[in-house]
This record gives C-alpha cells, sequence and structure tokens, in this order.
C-alpha cells in the first residue's frame, strides 16, 4: 500500500481502460494476471508449489523463495502473452507486499519494480488480506461497502466489517493456528496426498465418514468474542489417530479399509467441529456488526478454504438466518491469485493510492517495501482477545490507520 497519494490526471480516474498486472508471492504459489479496470480478466497464469508442499508436509520458506524465483519470469510472461499484452500496455502494475513470508514477498516485489523501473509505470503495493475481500467486487459488481468479509486460508482467519476501501474493522482474528493449517495439518497425519493441499483432501475423505463419531470439542466455547483458535483441535485429531491406531507412515491409499474407514470418520467428525467453529464466531460477529452498520446485506468469504463446499454450504445457513446474502468468488479466485492483486491494484489506483515508477537502477542494499505482519484493520473493543496466546507483535501499523492517515493529510 503506498504510503504517499499521488494525483492522477483525470483522464485516467474515470476512463474505464486501466489495465493493470498483478503479482502474488506471498506463500506457496506464484501467480500473475492481467486485468481491465471494466473488470474483464484478460489472462491468470498460477504455477502451483504442490509438489514441494507433499514433499516437506507443508510450506518451506527458502524452498518456496527458490521455486518463486525459479518461475516468476516466466509466469509473468505468460500472463502478458495470454493477454495479448506487452509491459508498455499496462496502465501499473500491482504487488503484493504483505502479508506473507519475506523471502516470498521479495521475489514478487523484485520482479515488480523491475517492471515497473524499467517501462516508467506506477506501482501499488497490495495488502494479501485486502485482495481476498475484494475480489468478490470484481464478482459480484453490486457489491457495495458497508459489507462483512471473512477471510478463511492456511495462515489467516480473520472477519472484519469493511466499512470502505481501506478502511476495516476486526472483528475476530487468529489467536493461534487458523482453519487451513488445522486441515493441512490433519491431513498429513491423516496420509492423505497433499499434492491437492489438504484442505480438498480433507474434504473428500470425509464425504465418507461418519461426522459424529469422534467426540471432537468446540474450541473456544468459554470466549464469547469473534477470535478463533485451532491448536487444540489439531492436538485433538493427533490424539484420535494415536489412539486409533492409525499409521500416517502408510498412505491413505494403501490403507485396509477398515483403517481407511477410521480415518473418514475423523475427517468428517474433524471438518464438523472445524466449520462450527467458523458459523458460531460468524453468528457473533454478524450481531456485532449489525448493530455498528444496520445497512450490511452482505457477507463475503474467501481465501483458500472458501473454496471448501461445506464450508459454504454451512456458513450460507448462518447468513440466511440473519436475512444476509452470501457472496464467494469462484474457486479459482479464492485460492492465491494475481486476479485479485490486479483488481485491488486498480480500486486503489482510482483513489490516487499508488507510488511513482522506481528509480531505473536502485543503490545497492535498497530497502524493499515488505510487510510479513500487517494488520488489515484496526480492533473493534469488544473484539479483544483475552486469550494468552494472542499473537500481538505489530511490525507495521494497519492498512486502515495508514489509509486514514492518508486522508488526513490530504484534508
Amino acid at each position: 500500500m503506498s504510503t504517499t497519494s499521488r494525483t492522477l490526471r483525470s483522464n485516467d480516474v474515470f476512463k474505464d481502460d486501466l489495465v493493470v498486472l498483478g503479482i502474488e508471492t506471498s506463500c506457496d504459489d506464484t501467480a500473475a494476471a492481467v486485468v481491465r479496470s471494466d473488470g474483464e480478466i484478460l489472462s491468470q497464469v498460477v504455477s502451483s508449489q504442490a509438489d514441494l508442499l507433499a514433499k516437506y508436509g507443508g510450506v518451506a520458506p527458502k524452498m518456496a523463495e527458490e521455486a518463486h524465483s525459479q518461475v516468476i519470469d516466466q509466469v509473468v510472461q505468460d500472463a502478458l502473452d495470454k493477454a495479448n499484452l506487452t509491459e508498455a500496455d499496462l496502465s501499473a502494475v500491482a504487488v503484493t507486499i504483505g502479508p506473507g513470508l519475506s523471502l516470498c514477498l521479495r521475489v514478487g516485489v523484485q520482479k515488480a519494480r523491475n517492471i515497473a523501473a524499467t517501462y516508467q509505470l506506477p506501482i501499488v503495493g497490495v495488502h494479501h488480506m485486502e485482495a481476498h475481500a475484494l475480489v468478490a467486487r470484481l464478482c459480484d459488481k453490486d457489491l457495495q461497502f458497508p459489507f462483512m468479509a471473512l477471510l478463511i486460508s492456511g495462515g489467516h482467519n480473520l472477519i472484519v466489517l469493511a466499512r470502505d476501501l481501506g478502511q476495516y474493522l476486526q472483528l475476530g482474528t487468529t489467536i493461534d493456528d487458523a482453519i487451513g493449517e488445522a486441515y493441512d495439518k490433519s491431513a498429513k497425519w491423516l496420509g492423505l496426498d497433499l499434492r491437492k493441499s489438504g484442505g480438498p483432501a480433507i474434504e473428500e475423505l470425509a464425504r465418507r465418514g461418519d461426522a459424529k463419531s469422534v467426540k471432537f470439542s468446540v474450541p473456544m466455547k468459554q470466549h464469547k468474542d469473534c477470535n478463533f483458535s485451532y491448536a487444540g483441535l489439531k492436538t485433538q485429531v493427533k490424539l484420535a489417530i494415536e489412539s486409533k491406531n492409525i499409521n500416517a507412515g502408510i498412505p491413505f491409499s494403501s490403507a485396509s479399509i477398515q483403517d481407511q474407514g477410521l480415518r473418514a470418520d475423523i475427517a468428517a467428525s474433524f471438518q464438523r467441529v472445524a466449520v462450527l467453529h467458523l458459523e458460531e464466531r460468524c453468528e457473533r460477529a454478524i450481531q456485532w456488526a449489525l448493530e455498528i452498520e444496520p445497512s450490511i446485506k452482505h457477507l463475503v468469504v474467501s481465501g483458500g478454504v472458501a473454496s471448501n463446499q461445506y464450508v459454504r454450504a454451512r456458513l450460507n445457513e448462518v447468513v440466511a438466518r440473519n436475512s444476509l446474502q452470501l457472496v464467494c468468488p469462484p474457486p479459482s479466485l479464492c485460492t492465491d491469485n494475481g486476479v485479485m492483486i490486479a483488481w485491488t491494484g486498480i480500486e486503489n489506483f482510482r483513489l490516487g493510492r499508488f507510488d511513482s515508477p522506481p528509480p531505473a537502477i536502485e543503490p545497492d542494499g535498497c530497502q524493499l517495501d515488505l510487510r510479513p505482519r500487517w494488520p488489515l484493520g484496526e480492533e473493534y473493543e469488544r473484539g479483544r482477545s483475552v486469550a494468552r496466546s494472542m499473537r500481538t507483535a505489530r511490525i507495521h501499523p494497519s492498512l486502515t490507520s495508514l489509509t486514514q492517515a492518508l486522508q488526513d493529510q490530504c484534508s
């Protein structure tokens, strides 16, 4: 996110002819896309690190960085080629600068700055979680502020009230592990094929199991807030696997029929309780949000876990009970992708929130603007967690506070 506001040429801000390249390398997928400001997706390219995830049982930052470095040039070139454009046709470059793994973020930011410097293009630094929320506005043209957003992925659980572009009130967040992490670890311990990632693997297996066969307790029942915790549920899953003498070293496909049944029961029981935790927190968050902004009509659910059809179905019941509408981007736009970065770049660019092109030759040791820990919004007072495991370290001020400071400067 740019910390300075530039003045747009009047013919740029109103015409629907902006074309933005979006680059995303915050974690384990290398992605790029070209999007037009009228919402047309000209191209979308993703290079998956699924084989690395399967090999290491999760994200290994150094290996992920190396994988990004090997494919970033080709991914960006493919995105431009599929859009039938060159860099000279672009209006701006948007890139994820946080939150995420710093080693991985660096690869995308360096590539974006090289392009912007060479072709003298403005550059927009994008908040990864804001992009997950805003891509819904690309998919649903009727989605207006204010709205609620539940962002669920491998590294984040976040529920916010989106009041305006750059203005977010955090109702609940992850105090330890996110739901995607719980899915991934459970899939690993159950000996599932991680090349399709833990979420889809668990969801598929859960269809074969009895969701009430294993008695897992719902996290944080005693905490009347909207925060999320999955560390304890992960431990429960591990203990259940051990108690049934399941050997994760034996792949699911090679296990006996009886053993496969036990694994399916654990997967189904885990998924039921994991999503029930989401439901309970969302129910409370909706009530809080409606007290603050009674005009809210939509709950956006995005992030990798939002691809899960069971999750969507259960949350749709929650919003229906509260007379809201559920908005979920298609699965290809829920997982990390370049489209959401390009679109968020367009939304910010229109308001003049971008930086000038970088110098053609940057000095050695130049400090890149990377924000591995970067809160999206300011915490709602009632949502402050008393859980001891809450991570309070904030390396960077929240996106909302920066946006507010920008507006104060310009007013």
